[in-house]
């Protein structure tokens, strides 16, 4: 591919545009962004990255691989607009929420559609993504698509159904755990430990938990016990989850998101 073309200029899109020009996956020269209004976003894009915004119209005809990446609110109205400038060859790679392959095809017409819901570690190489494919994306592009995908992180072909949980889950997650980190962050400061203290200790806390998650053959519950000793302080700290109902928090956490993406996908 020697032109791809984002549709969108946001988080999502900057996390893929940073890590596939950190992997060498895509030169800055071979990159162009667009959005409906925000000048000032596309020049920092362009300033940061190198990559071309301010462009001539025939772009959009000759870009291998068009990546729909607006807003979902914005999405029906931009593909109606998208659709008179491409060609029927354009692949399409949607990091869109909610919005399915059927409504892509209906509003951009057949063509190799990937759903894909990566999250903004892609920036660092470590996305966490699932990807969906339609019938006409042929072996080589799937691959393709993989490939993008594994460059900046880790991805799993599932059913287009299941992207839902994969939004709710890691396509959400690094939001839920800079969330957590603030709370860490807040409390450790009031126990009397500096910010960036807390900081150090919770992030490799993080890491070193993560590492022995994927190493382990242990479950996370065993794991847990292995931590956790009677009478101890962790059991006291997990006795205080367990009062103010933190699994059960978690639960809404992630069917509330599951269930938004799926109103998404039905307007």
């Amino acid at each position: 591919m020697k032109k791809i073309l984002f549709i969108g200029a946001g988080s999502m899109a900057e996390a893929l545009i940073q890590g596939w020009i950190k992997q060498k996956v895509f030169s800055p020269q071979e990159i162009y962004v667009t959005n409906r209004s925000d000048k000032e976003r596309l020049h920092f894009l362009q300033e940061t990255y190198g990559i071309h915004c301010m462009f001539d119209q025939a772009i959009f005809r000759q870009a291998d691989l068009i990546i729909l990446a607006m807003k979902p609110k914005d999405a029906i109205a931009a593909m109606r607009e998208l659709k008179p400038k491409i060609t029927a060859q354009s692949a399409i790679l949607s990091i869109l929420a909610g919005i399915g392959i059927g409504t892509i095809t209906e509003l951009l017409g057949s063509r190799p559609v990937a759903r894909v819901m990566p999250n903004t570690s892609a920036t660092i190489g470590m996305s966490a993504s699932g990807i969906a494919f339609n019938n006409e994306v042929s072996t080589a592009q799937r691959i393709l698509f993989l490939q993008l995908l594994e460059a900046v992180g880790s991805v799993i072909e599932v059913e287009e159904d299941q992207l839902h949980a994969v939004t709710a889950l890691s396509g959400s997650g690094p939001a839920y755990i800079y969330y957590l980190m603030e709370a860490f962050e807040r409390v450790g400061t009031e126990v009397g430990l500096s910010k960036d203290t807390v900081r150090l200790l919770m992030t490799q806390t993080l890491a070193g938990t993560a590492e022995m998650l994927k190493q382990s053959v242990d479950e996370p519950d065993v794991l847990r016990k292995k931590v956790t000793s009677p009478g101890g302080t962790t059991e006291a700290g997990i006795q205080a989850l367990e009062q103010y109902q933190f699994n059960e928090a978690i639960e809404a956490c992630i069917k509330e998101a599951e269930a938004r993406s799926r109103s998404l996908a039905n307007g």
